[in-house]
């Protein structure tokens, strides 16, 4: 590589440090080369713009922040605590009233092109409340460790997404019988600063994409989308993994085949077919794509090291999900799964969303107590009570959340 490309390149991940830390490096081009910023792993990494410093920070290149568990205790998660995967970096500049959504591909009967106020005239508006989640979320829990981002419980969130219906657009392109499958683009850029490369490029199946809740969103809780999620336009697939729900969306192929996209092969979002023993090594030809999301829960109150009196009762609430209709019952146990204790579960508002829990604890002496919740859907799916099947990524982690409580005399 010549020494003004290495420049431009190096220049290039300066330019998106900026824009994650909120405000521009000045003189970025002028750093010696080896030499890194003085802030950047102290105070000045922690502030990215449109999010709180409560987030837990996985990574800064690319961004990844995970929310804790007591601070998606609202029925939607707040837009600054809304949990950031990011596989490239943002865009550096976006103007709305110039972005373009292409819609094009094998299986598409026409290329139309779309600004977003063609979008917001010419379909009909519409709100869901969709709960996405990293596939990779729970990952750090796997013995052996799996390579990836070492998510605890917070790369998950449900927000109230607004815009228009996926399928909705797709009719008005057309899409031919022997579609197979949606791909999308962002214009966000590959880390080395590469333009050729795509930092990924993931998709759905065609049947996902034309349900109703599958959207094209613009606004998250009735605000522009945050920066770091997207903004100003970005796909939104509830029950299957955040992956697919693509940001910064610029182009949708209509594909006649499996979309083979960056991140679409290898073990990227893929599990073993058949299950294999921990730390397996396995052919990629023996991995399967990951689509819809297990089962699961989260206790988001109390907060893991509870402390109360014997003669108290102990509030506890959380969040239930999955890619079926819907939750039918969140339980409690307080003896290591022994037995189990129906929790008051609150409807769905509609499919993807997760639905609320919530009971009151009583302990029946002092000491050291784990509190732990599983949920069932409407098609019998539990929630394991130990850690499922290794991979070689750590996907899908769905047992059941645990907290600690310690009860006083």
């Amino acid at each position: 590589m010549n020494l003004e490309r290495r420049k431009f390149i190096r220049y290039s991940i300066l330019v998106s440090l900026g824009s994650a830390v909120g405000v521009p490096v000045v003189y970025a081009n002028n750093l010696p080369e080896g030499l890194d910023l003085v802030g950047l792993k102290e105070d000045l990494i922690t502030k990215f713009p449109g999010k709180s410093d409560a987030m837990t920070v996985l990574n800064d290149r690319p961004i990844n922040m995970e929310t804790p568990a007591h601070l998606l205790n609202d029925d939607l998660t707040a837009n600054d605590l809304f949990f950031v995967r990011n596989n490239g970096l943002p865009p550096h500049k976006v103007d709305v009233n110039s972005w373009t959504l292409t819609i094009e591909g094998e299986s598409a009967k026409t290329k139309k092109v779309y600004t977003i106020e063609e979008l917001k005239s010419k379909f009909e508006t519409v709100s869901y409340q969709l709960t996405l989640e990293c596939g990779g979320n729970g990952r750090k829990e796997f013995n052996p460790p799996a390579k990836g981002n070492q998510w605890s419980t917070g790369a998950v969130g449900c927000a109230k997404w607004t815009g228009v219906r996926l399928k909705d657009v797709l009719s008005d392109v057309g899409v031919k019988s022997n579609a197979v499958y949606l791909g999308y683009y962002g214009a966000d850029t590959h880390l080395s600063g590469d333009a050729s490369k795509d930092p990924i490029s993931r998709g759905v199946p065609i049947s996902k994409a034309m349900e109703d809740e599958s959207m094209i969103a613009w606004s998250m809780n009735d605000r522009d989308l945050p920066k770091l999620n997207g903004y100003p336009l970005r796909l939104v697939f509830g029950g299957f993994p955040a992956s697919c729900s693509g940001k910064w969306l610029e182009k949708i192929v209509i594909r006649d085949q499996v979309h083979d996209g960056q991140k679409m092969k290898g073990s990227s979002y893929r599990t073993p077919c058949s299950p294999v023993p921990p730390g397996a090594k396995v052919e990629d030809k023996d991995m399967c794509i990951i689509e819809n999301m297990p089962v699961k829960s989260l206790i988001t109150y109390p907060r893991t090291g509870a402390t109360i009196k014997v003669d108290q009762e102990l509030p506890l609430a959380g969040h239930a999900w999955t890619s079926a209709n819907e939750i039918t019952k969140v339980e409690y146990s307080i003896d290591f799964g022994m037995n189990w204790t129906t929790c008051k579960l609150d409807p769905s508002a509609n499919k993807y969303s997760w639905q609320n829990f919530s009971t009151k604890v009583r302990f029946p002496e002092p000491g050291y107590y784990e509190v732990w919740a599983r949920a069932t859907d409407i098609d019998q799916n539990t929630q394991p009570i130990l850690l499922p099947g290794w991979n070689p990524k750590g996907y899908l982690n769905n047992a059941c959340h645990r907290i600690a409580v310690k009860i006083e005399a």
